[in-house]
C-alpha cells in the first residue's frame, strides 16, 4: 500500500516558548503538505488549543505573509493538562472530530515530552521541529530562533557598551538560558565580554574576579554576560554581591527578558525553518512518527523523540577555551 495515501490532513502546532522563525516553519509545512494534497489545520495556542478544540483550516493564503514576522500565528501557549492521560483523551477527541490523521509540533523538548507520550498512547503520526532560541536540545546543532536571538543580545550589548565606556561602569547583562548557557557563551564572546557566567561551568567566576582586580586597578568599562540561570541567581542577584564585596565599583545591570524571544527572523532562521518544515511533512508521509526533524552538519535528520528529551546538548568546550585566550587583560 502507498504510505502517502494514509495521512489526508495534517495538524500544526507551535507549543511553548515562542521563537523567531516558528511562522516560517508553519508555513512551510502548510504549503508542503498542499503540495502533497493533504488539508492542514492550524492549531491554536499549543496543546491548550488541542485540548479545547480551537482548530482552523489553514490554506496556502492563509500562511502568505507571515515568514518575516517573529512569534507565532498559531499562538503559543504552555498546558498542564496535556501532561494528564484525561487531557490527552479531549486532545485525540479533537482530532478524530477534525479527521487529523498526524501532527507537527513546533517547539522544545518539553512539547516534544508530550508529543511521544500522546503518540504512543494514540497511535499518531507526529514529527517535532526544533524551535527554542536557546539552542539546547539533543539531537540537533540548530534550533529555531536561536541565530535571530543572537543578533538581538548583540544588538543591545553593543549600545550598552557605549555608555558603559562613556562612564567607566561595568555592565552585568543577563539573557534568557534557563538551564542552558549556549546564548551567553556565543553572545559573550561576539561582544567581547569580560566573564561570561553559565549553569554548565564555573570558569566564568574565575574570569570575573581577575577582571574585577584589574577594573579596580584601571578603571577601565566592562561587560560581564550572565544566562540567568546560573548558581548565583542571575544578573541581580551576583551584582549585589559584587556591589557588597567592591563598593568603589560602578556596577550597573541590565535585564534582556523577552525582547530576545521577537523580532524578525534572520536569513538563517527563515531558511532552517523553511527546510525543517518540508522535511517533517516528508518524514511524515514516508510513514515516520514520534521523531523530531534535526540539523547536523547542514543536513537533515531524523532523531527520536527519546533521543530528544534525555538531556540537553552540552556546550562546546572549544568555545570556553576561546574565551580562555581572550580573555587576558595584561
Amino acid at each position: 500500500m502507498d504510505k502517502r495515501r494514509e495521512i489526508k490532513t495534517i495538524g500544526v502546532l507551535t507549543s511553548g516558548g515562542d521563537a523567531p522563525g516558528m511562522n516560517a516553519a508553519v508555513r512551510a509545512v502548510t504549503r508542503a503538505a498542499i503540495h502533497h494534497g493533504l488539508q492542514v489545520y492550524g492549531v491554536m495556542y499549543g496543546y491548550h488549543g488541542l485540548i479545547s478544540g480551537e482548530i482552523r483550516p489553514l490554506t496556502s493564503s492563509d500562511v502568505s505573509g507571515i515568514m518575516h514576522q517573529g512569534g507565532t500565528i498559531l499562538k503559543t501557549a504552555r498546558s498542564e493538562e496535556f501532561r494528564t492521560t484525561e487531557g490527552r483523551a479531549a486532545a485525540y477527541q479533537n482530532l478524530v472530530k477534525y479527521g487529523i490523521d498526524a501532527l507537527v509540533v513546533i517547539g522544545g523538548d518539553g512539547s516534544f515530552s508530550g508529543a511521544s507520550a500522546f503518540s504512543k498512547e494514540y497511535d499518531i503520526p507526529t514529527v517535532g521541529i526544533p524551535g527554542t532560541i536557546d539552542n539546547d536540545i539533543s539531537g540537533t546543532e540548530y534550533t529555531l530562533g536561536y541565530d535571530t536571538a543572537m543578533n538581538t543580545v548583540i544588538e543591545a550589548v553593543d549600545k550598552i557598551k557605549d555608555t558603559a565606556s562613556s562612564h567607566g561602569r561595568i555592565f552585568f547583562i543577563e539573557v534568557m538560558g534557563r538551564e542552558a548557557g549556549l546564548l551567553a557563551l556565543s553572545t559573550g564572546i561576539a561582544c567581547g565580554a569580560e566573564a561570561i557566567i553559565i549553569p554548565e561551568s564555573d570558569e566564568g567566576y574565575k574570569d570575573l574576579e581577575k577582571f574585577l582586580a584589574h577594573y579596580k586597578e584601571k578603571k577601565s568599562s566592562g561587560i560581564v554576560m550572565i544566562a540567568e540561570g546560573d548558581k548565583a541567581g542571575g544578573a541581580l542577584k551576583l551584582a549585589e554581591r559584587v556591589n557588597s564585596e567592591y563598593p568603589e565599583l560602578d556596577v550597573r545591570v541590565s535585564i534582556l527578558g523577552h525582547m530576545q524571544r521577537g523580532g524578525n527572523p534572520s536569513g538563517i532562521d527563515r531558511v532552517v525553518a523553511t527546510q525543517m518544515g518540508v522535511a517533517a511533512v516528508d518524514a511524515l508521509l514516508d510513514d515516520q512518527k514520534s521523531i523530531m526533524i534535526g540539523l547536523v552538519n547542514n543536513k537533515i535528520t531524523h532523531v527520536p523523540f527519546n533521543k530528544t528529551v534525555k538531556a540537553n546538548r552540552s556546550i562546546d568546550q572549544n568555545l570556553f577555551d576561546i574565551q580562555k585566550v581572550l580573555n587576558k587583560w595584561y
